[in-house]
């Protein structure tokens, strides 16, 4: 049986922080265990890709939520990455460390060594800030401030959001993130640079940190209580590998309490009722589920908007041509380019609510078999918001003892009065 001082299930953006760190002295051996195959794809290296990559089932999990009441008995998608690099590597590129107060929030809740002053330094260390040609620390994951290269269109935005009584932010990331401004992006020389990118592959540069990929989890291996290995399989082969110090779990908000449902760790009743030996009865695990429902207007435009450019062929031509020879222009950005943390009411005593404008709109429609987002033949814009501290909570259950099943997701919308005030 092989071994290894950590296994990390899931390399996304905690596994592949994990993986960098642990291995750096050169002391520890370190094994990755990813479901999904490589990043090494266009769709996904560049950065608009992202519309690409929304629906595309070899780099995406593609879960879907069970109907829920709280929306009309609707399913809701719930894209997440199943590539190396996980949702970093399909995501919208925006960068937010969070606000001050949430992480203060968790510390006062009865976590220390979550507070804002002790989790910054961290995120200091992790980043390389670039605004043009200048850049300040030395991370390994550059947060490009490309304000400079906007739609000019955000001018509207920032107008509009001052008349309503919105402050101006000049990064979400410094001292005073409430308020509006130009989101920052994970982006380097004009490619995305995902979690994979900025730590993963510096790991695996190591003799003693390693990465197999296509390899599903199956369960959790315990000795007397103990985690001591992970049963994963890749296609129909199933091995063992053993873990001398920890196994770490990094596969997201809906595998990792997947995983530990089927490895005997969850609701009691919930384990026995798919016929799980209970290693430890723990109703918290899947339990609590909070989800941002968003709610986003498309809006035609008496001006040019990026819909303008790229969706006749002679404009996506010229921004292809652009990309090509200067790595920038639109091909090069997020279509996520101002937002804001903002209060939704004058009671708040925080920001409790995120904004997004996009100049940009889009359907979705079919390429062969798989779905992308194309923009729209005129020109449009979107706003978007979503609450950031909802009190519904859901909760996510393994459906069967079948580690190939996808869970049951229970999100629970709008199930508190104060979520539909």
């Amino acid at each position: 049986m092989l071994e290894f001082d950590f296994i990390i299930v899931g390399a996304g953006s905690a596994g592949c922080v994990l993986a960098d760190r642990l291995s750096a002295s050169g002391r520890h051996s370190v094994l990755v265990l990813e479901a999904g195959g490589s990043d090494r794809r266009f769709w996904i290296k560049l950065p608009i890709g992202y519309g690409r990559t929304f629906h595309d089932e070899r780099v995406n999990w593609k879960f879907e939520t069970e109907p829920d009441p709280g929306t009309g008995g609707r399913r809701s998608y719930w894209p997440r990455g199943r590539v190396v690099g996980g949702s970093s590597s399909i995501n919208a590129l925006v960068y937010c460390r969070g606000l001050p107060t949430d992480f203060d929030d968790w510390r006062d809740a009865g976590n220390p060594g979550w507070g804002w002053t002790d989790v910054e330094p961290y995120f200091r260390r992790s980043e390389r800030l670039v605004d043009g040609e200048r850049s300040q620390g030395d991370g390994s994951l550059h947060v490009a401030d490309v304000s400079r290269a906007m739609h000019p269109l955000s001018r509207h935005y920032f107008a509009a959001a001052g008349e309503i009584g919105l402050k101006r932010t000049e990064s979400f990331n410094g001292p005073a993130p409430e308020g509006v401004g130009f989101y920052q992006i994970t982006v380097r020389n004009g490619f995305r640079c995902s979690a994979a990118d900025a730590f993963l592959r510096p790991a695996l540069r190591r003799a003693n940190c390693g990465l197999q990929t296509g390899a599903v989890a199956r369960r959790i291996l315990f000795e007397a209580k103990r985690a001591t290995g992970v049963e994963f399989s890749v296609g129909r082969t199933v091995t063992t590998v053993r873990a001398r110090r920890e196994v770490i779990l990094c596969a997201g908000a809906v595998s990792s309490p997947k995983l530990l449902q089927l490895s005997g760790i969850g609701p009691a009743p919930l384990l026995r009722r798919h016929g799980i030996p209970v290693e430890v009865d723990s109703p918290a695990v899947g339990a609590h589920l909070q989800d941002h429902l968003a709610v986003s207007y498309y809006y035609k435009s008496r001006e040019p908007t990026l819909n303008d450019l790229l969706h006749p062929f002679s404009g996506k031509a010229r921004a292809a041509l652009r990309y090509l020879l200067t790595r920038s222009g639109p091909l090069s950005l997020s279509v996520n380019q101002c937002g804001g943390f903002v209060r939704s009411s004058d009671s708040a005593q925080r920001p409790d609510m995120q904004l997004y404008f996009n100049p940009f709109t889009y359907a979705t429609s079919n390429v062969g078999r798989r779905p992308v987002n194309r923009p729209h033949p005129y020109s449009g814009f979107l706003l978007s918001f979503q609450p950031c501290r909802p009190t519904s909570r859901g909760a996510i259950e393994i459906r069967s003892p079948d580690p190939d099943a996808p869970p049951m997701i229970l999100p629970n919308y709008l199930s508190t009065d104060q979520d539909i005030a």
